[in-house]
This record gives structure tokens, C-alpha cells and sequence, in this order.
């Protein structure tokens, strides 16, 4: 008699605490959705719009629009509906792309066969996140041009301050007239950390392309395969940007198919942009992002308002390194051996105007900010024949002074008209 009489409380009990589950599992994902959303926009790069969001015990549902945060070109409407349980919430949506009206016009009138759709889970307990995309294969024609994509699949994942992307290309391929571009199979890996509102971040991208031919009826151009690195990192004191080109193998099979035209890597390391500069002009664009309306998200006179804070990045005066240039081309019998920097003069940057560069007097007072140096080792005779230097010479040392170059002392010839 007794075991009955606790029946009812120890039922009560359990629906209570799947009830508190239940909401407290809503209220988690309504956190963490709303957490992403705001540190995607601190990056400074994107601009979010939640148009439609209703929360609830046992599912939500809403609306996004993400878009560029400089202008509007396209914009992405996302749609979500959540099914919260007691340790996960699971997510499926949509994911429409859309040009604006502008581009539209230019384009013509694109159409999708079909609406991609997109699924999810949210742990509770961790506030990981698991999303996944998989498009079938599709074919959209416009204007006389063609786009046929032969599959792709994406999956992010991660949580607060830390999140990875990896994305799938089968094949891409783009016919206009005669011409062809095929690529694929592509892979990109990316990670992306960061702290609150992205004060610092980082962010490390490698895209790889297994194949890209480019086909004219007068050649044809095959390069396998295709690699970029990129490093990206802020900290207390600097934005630096870190790139690597991995060009496996070039053929022009119509010229020669049995002969490499090129292959090598170059790498370069962009640093000493100014931090808190690089910050505060982040913080403009989302102010000015903020003012602006659904069809001109960005005010006239946007660049002048931006010029105090773009000069500021450049305060520390930056440096471009060229760590490696490595090419060798059979085909030319090339090969270059290089490595060398360039370097911004910051001082007196009131006399400088970003807005005024499309003046050739403007152009040439920034290009007398920069000096540097660089040399090719080894380069081959044919190299000093076209410098117009001595046929002996092996080494050749460019330098950068006010803007001029200069090879091996000597002033740079004009090599084009």
C-alpha cells in the first residue's frame, strides 16, 4: 500500500524535472544561437538579421538573413525550426541564397531547381554543435552561361570560442560559349578561435583543388593539384596575415603535353597592422552597418569616415615578407629562387588621403613610402640578358627606394611598354 502511495509523487517528480529539462534545454540553445550570432558579427565581416525567432518548450522556429557587412551584393536566408529534448536539440532548416536587386538585374534571372536543405544538434550539456549541409547535384543555365555542380556537403561544428568547417566539392563546372572552367574534387579545412566579442582570434584555412582545367579552342590549361594555406591572427598589438600558393604541376597539353609549364610555391607574411586600430575600424563598420536600412546598409561618405581609422592601422608601419618564391618551369627552363620584404613608412600619415587615390600624384606620394629589398638566387642567364646587366651575373639584388626600383645598382629598364 505504501509502494502505491509513492507511485504518484515519484511520477509528479519525473515530469517535473523532464518539464525543467525541457526548458532549460530551449533556453541553452536560444543562448548559444544568439551567442554565435553575435560573435559572428564582431568579426567585422558579416551582417546578421534575425527577422522572425519564436521560442518555445518543445520547439522553436525563426528566420536569419546573413549578408556582406560592405553593401548588400547577396544575402543568404536561413531558416531554422528546433526540437529541444532533455540532452540535445536537434535543428533542420533551409538555406536560400539571393542576389540583390541591383546585381540581379545584371545577371538575369537565376534560379535554383530546388531549396538546400540543412540539419543539426545541439548537446545541452557541452554546448556543442554540429551542423551539416548536403546539396545534390543541380544545374542552373542563365544568360547563355552554365553552372553544373555534381555535389557538395558541409559540416561546422564546434563550440563558443572555438570552431571547425570542413567543406566537399565534388565538381564544379562553369560553360560560357566555347570556354570551360571544370575544378574539383575541392576540399576546405578551416578553424576559426576566438575569444569574447573577438577581441583576438585566429583563424587557419587550407583550401585544396585535386584538379582545375581551363579549356579555350585554342589550348587548353590543366593544373593538379592546387593548394592555399592562410593564417590569420589578432592579438593585443597587431593583425597578422600569413599566405602559402602550393602550385603542384601546370600543363598546357595543345603546346606541350609532355612538358611542365610550371610548378612551385611562394609564401608571404603580412604583419605589424595595428591592433587596436584594426579594432576600432571593425567597431565603425558595424556602427555604420547598424545605421543603415534593408536596401543601403552603408551610408554615402562611408570611406572618408573610415580614412582616420584605416590610416591608424597602418601607424606601426607595416611589412610585407615574401619568405619564398620557389618556380621551376621545365618548359621555359626557369627557375626562380627568391626571397625578399617590403616595408611601409608610417610617419607624418596626415599627408596621406585613402579617399584620393584615384589620382595618379596621390598614387605616387603612398608609393614613396615604400622600401624593401629583394634577390633571386641563382637566375639564369637569360634573366640578366633581359635586365640589360653583364651575361656572368648570377645573383640579382632588387631594391626599393621612395618607391624605384633598382637591380643590381643599376636603375630597373622598362621591360613593357
Amino acid at each position: 500500500m505504501r509502494k502505491e502511495r509513492l507511485i504518484v509523487p515519484i511520477l509528479a517528480a519525473v515530469a517535473v524535472i523532464w518539464m525543467v529539462a525541457q526548458l532549460l534545454s530551449s533556453v541553452l540553445f536560444e543562448r548559444s544561437l544568439r551567442q554565435a550570432l553575435e560573435d559572428l558579427e564582431a568579426r567585422g565581416e558579416w551582417r546578421v538579421s534575425r527577422i522572425e525567432n519564436h521560442q518555445g518548450w518543445l520547439t522553436s522556429r525563426g528566420r536569419l538573413i546573413l549578408s556582406p557587412l560592405l553593401g548588400r551584393p547577396w544575402r543568404l536566408e536561413l531558416t531554422y525550426r528546433a526540437r529541444h529534448g532533455v540532452l540535445s536539440t536537434d535543428v533542420e532548416g533551409t538555406l536560400l541564397p539571393r542576389l540583390d536587386s541591383v546585381l540581379q538585374k545584371a545577371v538575369g534571372e537565376v534560379s535554383a531547381p530546388s531549396v538546400p536543405r540543412w540539419q543539426g544538434r545541439y548537446q545541452t550539456l557541452s554546448g556543442h554543435t554540429e551542423l551539416r549541409l548536403a546539396l545534390a547535384p543541380f544545374v542552373i543555365q542563365q544568360s547563355g552561361r552554365e553552372l553544373a555542380v555534381r555535389g557538395a556537403r558541409v559540416r561546422l561544428e564546434g563550440l563558443f570560442g572555438d570552431w571547425r568547417l570542413r567543406g566537399l566539392l565534388e565538381q564544379l563546372t562553369l560553360t560560357d560559349g566555347l570556354a570551360q572552367l571544370t575544378l574539383g574534387p575541392t576540399q576546405l579545412e578551416s578553424r576559426y578561435t576566438y575569444i569574447e566579442d573577438a577581441y583576438h582570434f585566429a583563424q587557419r584555412d587550407h583550401l585544396h583543388i585535386e584538379s582545375l582545367a581551363l579549356r579555350y579552342p585554342a589550348y587548353d590549361i590543366h593544373v593538379t593539384p592546387l593548394d592555399v594555406h592562410s593564417h590569420m591572427e589578432l592579438d593585443e598589438s597587431e593583425l597578422r596575415l600569413k599566405g602559402e600558393l602550393i602550385i603542384g604541376d601546370v600543363r598546357v597539353p595543345s603546346e606541350a603535353p609532355d612538358t611542365s609549364l610550371l610548378s612551385g610555391r611562394i609564401e608571404a607574411e603580412l604583419s605589424r597592422l595595428n591592433g587596436d586600430a584594426v579594432r576600432a575600424t571593425i567597431r565603425r563598420l558595424r556602427q555604420e552597418a547598424a545605421w543603415g536600412d534593408a536596401s543601403l546598409p552603408m551610408a554615402e561618405g562611408l570611406l572618408s569616415r573610415l580614412e582616420p581609422d584605416l590610416l591608424q592601422v597602418l601607424s606601426d608601419s607595416p611589412r610585407l615578407d615574401v619568405t619564398a618564391i620557389d618556380i621551376d618551369s621545365p618548359l621555359l627552363g626557369l627557375q626562380v629562387d627568391a626571397e625578399g620584404a617590403l616595408f611601409f613608412d608610417a610617419r607624418r600619415l596626415d599627408e596621406l588621403s585613402i579617399t584620393a587615390l584615384g589620382k595618379s600624384d596621390e598614387r605616387a606620394r603612398w608609393l614613396e613610402r615604400i622600401d624593401g629589398d629583394f634577390v633571386w638566387h641563382e637566375a639564369p642567364t637569360v634573366a640578366a640578358l633581359w635586365l640589360g646587366l653583364p651575361l656572368g651575373t648570377r645573383d640579382l639584388q632588387f631594391d626599393v627606394v621612395r618607391g624605384v626600383w633598382r637591380v643590381n645598382g643599376r636603375p630597373m629598364p622598362t621591360l613593357w611598354p
